[in-house]
């Protein structure tokens, strides 16, 4: 724990905020005993990494379109960014998962890490504040952005909204339908909805990568 304390860069007041954010679903569902998992912390940490890169992009960033800051900002803010900065780090190594988990190296699976990035994020902000948690963040957003290469990602939910944006009348959401298997192997539905109506369906390892497909879906549905 202090080995990884020392590679995040950021002396913790009150270290159980790591511990709880290196726990995942399966670990804390096993043991019990009042263990709570990281899955609250990843939430407050996906919000806290949206505003610190959308105020980055927005001020470094003043020519660029909002189209194209979006597109930019999924690019940092997806799986595949996430997993690699928590690679960078070792995080799976200090992960607790079950055993059943352990076996399916849960500690490599992109989700997972991309989880617990999030949820370190949560953790030093509630130790530290926003500012600590913005430093972090840089430490790893700024590189990417002055890279010279190409993202790869393909962010069908961005693509997706742009289109939908041109009538301000219509609003798109996105529900989970459904949920299914254990903890080390999870499977999620989701719908995106244009107002009342169902326009793409998809499924995925994460909720995220299910609302991709959803709206890969649904841009296939009208024609693009």
């Amino acid at each position: 724990m202090k080995e990884l304390e020392k590679r995040i860069g950021y002396h913790y007041r009150n270290l159980s905020y790591l511990e709880n954010a290196l726990t995942h679903s399966s670990y804390a569902n096993e043991v019990r005993h009042g263990v709570k998992s990281n899955e609250r912390l990843e939430f407050l940490g996906d919000a806290v990494l949206s505003i610190v890169v959308s105020d980055y992009l927005f001020r470094h960033c003043p020519e660029m379109p909002e189209g194209e800051l979006s597109k930019l900002r999924a690019s940092l803010v997806c799986e595949k960014s996430l997993c690699r900065f928590s690679r960078s780090l070792g995080v799976g190594d200090c992960l607790k998962l079950s055993r059943g988990e352990k076996n399916l190296k849960g500690n490599e699976r992109p989700s997972i890490l991309a989880d617990a990035f999030e949820a370190i994020i949560a953790s030093i902000y509630l130790d530290g504040g926003m500012e600590q948690a913005k430093k972090f963040i840089l430490r790893f957003v700024e590189p990417e952005i002055r890279s010279p290469r190409p993202k790869a990602f393909k962010d069908y939910k961005t693509t997706l909204q742009e289109i939908i944006q041109k009538n301000p009348e219509e609003h798109l959401c996105y529900v989970l339908i459904g949920e299914e298997g254990p903890d080390h192997d999870k499977h999620f539905s989701v719908e995106v909805h244009l107002n009342n109506n169902v326009i793409g369906r998809g499924g995925g390892r994460s909720k995220k990568e299910a609302e991709q497909q959803a709206a890969r879906e649904a841009l296939e549905l009208m024609g693009y």
